[in-house]
């Protein structure tokens, strides 16, 4: 019995500890404040109850405690996922974990995440989270994948495949986008300059664009002379000059 005190109490000092470290508003917050006021550790510490509750194959207790949790601090957790070391739910409101779901140590996630499952099937349906993983607001891990060991999920992204490690993943769905010369590792999230390759794709074609209609004026031919309405015959109307600015912000 004095072990696993001394062990609930370590997990519960660590838990404390990761949103001290991880949100900026609790910086100069007790440890006591904390754990009496913010609703990722109420979540974190009442599905560590209700997990041990469920693998001691003790009916009902593990999904009362679960739904009385997920009604106070807007934080589903199913009492059979399996949790790491260190979670921190900033904020939380509208976080889903799924049954199947298991997340490492150390790992970040911001409010309305979901970890779900996808079809009716039995065994392993929902998302893998290795350790030192930080995801953002809104996004949705679909299915078995596997997020590998310090990457990054932009907020509101898709992701359906596997993420390689120290990797971020931004779009729907969901593209791994490697930053170079910076492991992308910790809940130090810059959400705003995240990578878009959509964006970036199409800021490259309005560049060759703007090289041909150039290399054309160069040969003195105007860009605005050419037909082509798109049907293939040859009489489609002349090219209109561009005007404005960039729609492409290239």
């Amino acid at each position: 019995m004095p072990a696993t005190f001394a062990r609930v109490w370590k997990e519960i000092r660590r838990d404390v500890r990761a949103a001290q470290e991880r949100d900026p508003a609790a910086r100069d917050v007790g440890s006591s404040e904390i754990l009496a006021i913010w609703p990722g550790v109420h979540a974190v510490l009442a599905h560590r109850v209700a997990h041990a509750l469920f693998e001691a194959h003790i009916p009902f207790a593990p999904r009362l405690i679960a739904g009385v949790a997920r009604l106070l601090t807007g934080i589903e957790i199913h009492p059979a996922a399996r949790i790491g070391r260190g979670l921190f739910i900033d904020h939380g409101m509208g976080v889903v974990i799924g049954e199947t779901a298991e997340i490492g140590d150390d790992v970040t996630l911001y409010q309305g995440v979901t970890l779900g499952g996808t079809g009716f099937s039995c065994g392993k349906r929902h998302p893998t989270v290795e350790d030192n993983v930080t995801i953002g607001s809104g996004a949705k891990l679909l299915g078995p994948i596997t997020v590998g060991h310090g990457s990054k999920i932009g907020a509101n992204t898709v992701v359906i495949h596997d993420v390689p490690p120290n990797s971020t993943v931004v779009g729907n769905p969901g593209h791994p986008v490697r930053i170079d010369g910076r492991r992308p590792e910790g809940p130090d999230a810059d959400w705003v300059h995240l990578p878009d390759p959509i964006s970036d794709a199409i800021k490259g074609l309005a560049s060759r664009i703007g090289a041909l209609e150039r290399a054309l004026a160069e040969r003195g031919v105007d860009p605005a002379t050419i037909p082509g309405d798109g049907d293939g015959d040859g009489n489609g109307e002349p090219l209109r000059a561009a005007r404005g600015p960039n729609p492409a912000g290239g």
